[in-house]
């Protein structure tokens, strides 16, 4: 058998060294995602902003890339693809016309027609136009969503181990989200209900990895009663360090052929959970370990500093 260990066991890395700097990197780039937020803003899809969706059956599995080519010449704007049920079902995507609800049948007549033309014998099944205040439901429940597993996660550490550790993974889950945010807004990808739902998935992964960070830091609280704080939170994350490098690499490696080969319905998701498990194995070392710190400095360790004194003034 091959056993591999990506990180020893008996690291001695002082983190804590580099509390500033990880906290500083990370405050600027949320910052930078929030601007970026508003300005130039996120590209919304259909979900969120309304538009059209037509199911249709063709004769024959067809060329995604020819018909979103042929279907994008008929100059109403974007058009999003996705392939389910059977190869030859597909489902048609693109954006609110302007105008009131009859633009929007006219322009699914033109995808009808234009259907009729690459395709022949294709069965038009389902058109459903997705309208302003659905759309904006839409959008709002989903930012419910995402605050209520957040409320949910702070309710679940506190009572699992002390405010502290509450505060600062809720803290550090703000930071993730909005870097997170901060690439949507970037890189242009459309931010939809399944953005929604790689942010949640992100939010779970993040959640779990802090989780047992934190663990350990309780678990030598208890051992080493009179270790400062500091040393205690360096010792705890280079004990747990090859079991987070170890399964976030392995997160990073099952998520590869989703990014590269999941198609255009999960390309796009798979792309932004990579880059929040990077985020989220990192952001538990130099964002929640440092939050933790300032916050349990005084609190965690009551009595540390005058124990330290007592032994150092006893010490020959």
């Amino acid at each position: 058998m091959f056993h591999l260990r990506l990180v020893p066991d008996d690291t001695k890395i002082p983190f804590m060294n580099g509390r500033f700097a990880g906290l500083l990197t990370s405050a600027f780039l949320s910052i930078a995602s929030i601007v970026l937020f508003f300005h130039p803003g996120l590209n919304y899809g259909i979900d969120f902003q309304g538009g059209i969706v037509i199911e249709a059956r063709t004769p024959q599995a067809p060329d995604f890339a020819s018909l979103r080519h042929s279907l994008g010449e008929l100059g109403m704007g974007q058009v999003a693809l996705q392939e389910f049920g059977s190869p030859q079902d597909v489902l048609i995507r693109l954006e609110r016309q302007p105008g009131d609800d009859a633009a929007q049948l006219v322009a699914a007549d033109k995808v009808r027609a234009s259907l009729a033309q690459i395709l022949p014998g294709t069965q038009v099944r389902r058109v459903e136009a997705v309208g302003a205040s659905v759309s904006s439901e839409l959008f709002a429940n989903g930012m419910l969503a995402m605050g209520l597993a957040m409320v949910a996660m702070l309710i679940y550490i506190w009572f699992r181990f002390e405010w502290q550790f509450g505060l600062g993974a809720v803290v550090t889950l703000l930071l993730d989200i909005t870097k997170i945010i901060g690439f949507y807004a970037i890189t242009g990808m459309q931010f939809n209900l399944t953005a929604i739902a790689a942010i949640l998935t992100i939010m779970g992964y993040s959640i779990n990895d802090k989780v047992v960070v934190y663990d350990r830091m309780r678990e030598n609280l208890r051992i080493y009663k009179k270790m400062p704080l500091r040393d205690l939170i360096d010792l705890s994350i280079n004990e747990t360090l090859n079991r987070t490098v170890g399964t976030s690499m392995c997160t990073f490696l099952s998520v590869i052929p989703l990014a590269l080969f999941g198609g255009e319905a999960l390309q796009d998701f798979g792309i932004v959970l990579l880059l929040g498990v990077f985020i989220a194995t990192t952001s538990s070392i130099f964002i929640a370990a440092p939050i933790l710190l300032f916050l349990g400095e005084n609190r965690l360790r009551r009595g540390a500093p005058e124990a330290a004194a007592s032994n150092a003034a006893t010490t020959p």
